[in-house]
């Protein structure tokens, strides 16, 4: 396909999940079932365009003086593949498949607009409702950090150490690109892709089968680093869900110890079987529901909450979730992480420490339960955090925003991450 019928494609795929309220994942994997001529480079070429539209619906819509299907894609061809009115029509001209060229308004527009002259909620590429919630966390470099959740993301992996080393991971991952993250240790970095380009599939790779890393970003790992779990440790991963930092944990662990991966719905748990199998963790239970932790009151040196939240550090990955987030998603959300809080901090033996991270930037999910939490719960106090960012990634401290009392904040534009809160707090002995 061409670019006109790629463009076309989107525009389709933007219509569907409008008119239908639909994800953009099941909307692309449709269009792909009911066109198998297109080809898996069309298909990514296609996704391109649409998670571009929708990452930055805002600016890509004001820039072709439309916020409609047509202009959001128009426009998310001029900020992300540099293409102007005239070489978008110049692609479309003699396709058949291809929408109509740029209108006289839509290239004047796309000629006239330029984003630094953008209100700043079209530059930040967000809901009016989430203003204030941003300026609370960024405050003046809102606009800066919430436009680069609207970015393209890297592929980021964690090396697993269970089973091999950085550099022969690496040297495994040359053809790909990857190169060492920036902070996380064990991290491996392939850069965001290029127009209309896709990542490599690493979970083909051979080094993927044999367990020796993982897909995972670099501030989830720095949020398992973070929680400090050590061989011959007792830990629980009360949310573990798939068990991406159960993973990480065990490893940390050296397999000495023991993890118990829990989650309070048993089909959440489902792939982590297969997970635990290829990383070659040997020293993880997996535990479905309160039941299976009965007895374990009182015993964990450590317990990671990974609390469910609304998930707005993670934009880049899932653009259509942040403009069907809604502030009552938000409310419902800070009620359950009160409520896991409370429930997980019974697992804590005295001296122990409790870890509370979510992929959230919002303060609400964040700083202020932890406030909460302490202010209800003084046998529990947060641990210096500025001191334990800099043990942990000795000279990157500028690379976080870090309340020394509340907690950790990673995000797109600072730390290079997706946006991750962790908290750390220890049980009076």
């Amino acid at each position: 396909m061409r670019l006109g019928g790629r463009l076309a494609a989107a525009i389709e795929v933007l219509t569907d999940m409008e008119a239908r309220h639909r994800p953009a994942a099941e909307a692309l994997k449709d269009w792909g079932l009911s066109h198998r001529f297109a080809g898996a480079g069309d298909r990514a070429a296609i996704g391109n365009i649409v998670y571009d539209a929708l990452r930055r619906k805002r600016s890509a819509g004001w820039l072709a003086g439309s916020d409609t299907p047509r202009g959001m894609a128009l426009g998310a061809l001029a900020l992300e593949n540099g293409m102007s009115a005239a070489d978008i029509a110049a692609a479309v001209e003699g396709d058949r498949f291809a929408p109509e060229p740029p209108t006289t308004d839509e290239a004047a527009a796309l000629s006239q607009h330029k984003l630094t002259d953008a209100p700043a909620l079209v530059q930040a590429d967000c809901p009016d409702w989430c203003e204030p919630l941003l300026r609370e966390t960024f405050g003046d470099d809102w606009i800066a950090e919430t436009s680069a959740l609207a970015a393209r993301p890297p592929l980021d992996m964690r090396v697993n150490t269970l089973k091999a080393d950085g550099d022969r991971v690496l040297a495994e991952l040359k053809p790909t690109g990857a190169q060492p993250t920036a902070i996380a240790p064990l991290g491996l970095r392939i850069a965001p892709i290029k127009g209309a380009g896709r990542h490599p599939n690493v979970q083909v790779e051979p080094a993927f089968q044999k367990g020796w890393f993982e897909v995972q970003d670099e501030g989830s790992q720095m949020a398992a680093a973070l929680a400090g779990a050590a061989p011959g440790m007792q830990v629980l991963d009360y949310c573990a869900g798939a068990g991406g930092k159960t993973l990480a944990l065990a490893a940390a662990m050296a397999n000495k110890g023991q993890i118990f991966a829990h989650d309070a719905d048993k089909s959440r748990l489902a792939p982590i079987f297969d997970r635990l199998k290829r990383a070659g963790v040997r020293n993880a239970q997996v535990v479905a529901g309160a039941a299976g932790l009965a007895g374990h009151e009182g015993q964990m040196d450590l317990v990671l909450i990974d609390a469910p939240c609304t998930g707005s550090g993670t934009w880049r990955r899932r653009p259509d979730a942040k403009w069907r987030l809604t502030d009552r998603q938000l409310e419902i959300r800070t009620g359950e992480q009160a409520e896991i809080l409370q429930k997980a901090s019974r697992f804590v033996k005295p001296g122990g420490r409790l870890v509370y991270v979510t992929c959230s930037v919002f303060d609400a999910e964040n700083g202020a339960q932890i406030d909460r939490f302490v202010a209800a719960n003084p046998e529990f106090a947060p641990v210096d955090h500025a001191i334990h960012f800099e043990r942990t990634f000795p000279g990157k401290k500028d690379k976080a925003r870090i309340d020394p009392a509340r907690g950790i904040v990673l995000s797109p534009h600072r730390t290079g991450t997706d946006g991750f809160f962790v908290a750390v707090l220890e049980r009076s002995a």
